[in-house]
């Protein structure tokens, strides 16, 4: 099976965030995921939270990644910060630290690692329709084994 990465850099700068959203849905687009999908409008999202992390957080360029194929879409954020990713607990009226909950929520699979003096972070959403009634998926979850890496709470 042949796999498809595209990657796009992004400056240390908050704008950037609507950049990589942009260039996200084009790519999706020609990957044949309409912009009108439930699979687009959750990839937009893990995209924005991620990039946003990265950018805000860690104040380092980063290195956004899609890549196609196989049973779902991988999206990896990496840049040079050694701060691991950390999950906050955000209060009621907090206007941030709801990050790492979405993409846990969102995303089939998530984790990071260790890259270089840097780390990457990804996410994995499977391309299988989600059942309404039992939450199940329909055809195959299965990821090669080269791709699956543990989950990473902090």
């Amino acid at each position: 099976m042949q796999v498809l990465q595209v990657q796009l850099e992004v400056g240390p700068d908050p704008a950037e965030v609507g950049r990589a959203r942009r260039w996200a849905r084009s790519r999706l687009a020609g990957s044949g995921i309409g912009d009108d999908e439930p699979l687009a409008e959750t990839l937009i999202l893990l995209i924005s939270e991620l990039v946003t992390n990265a950018v805000v957080h860690t104040g380092c360029p980063a290195v956004l990644r899609m890549l196609f194929g196989g049973p779902g879409v991988r999206v990896e954020v990496a840049d040079a910060s050694d701060r691991c990713p950390a999950r906050r607990q955000a209060g009621g009226e907090d206007t941030n630290g709801r990050g790492l909950e979405l993409v846990d929520g969102l995303a089939d699979r998530w984790g990071w690692q260790r890259e270089g003096a840097g780390k990457r972070i990804w996410c994995e959403v499977d391309r299988a329709e989600k059942s309404a009634s039992d939450g199940s998926t329909s055809g195959p979850s299965e990821i090669h084994p080269s791709i699956r890496e543990p989950h990473v709470y902090l």
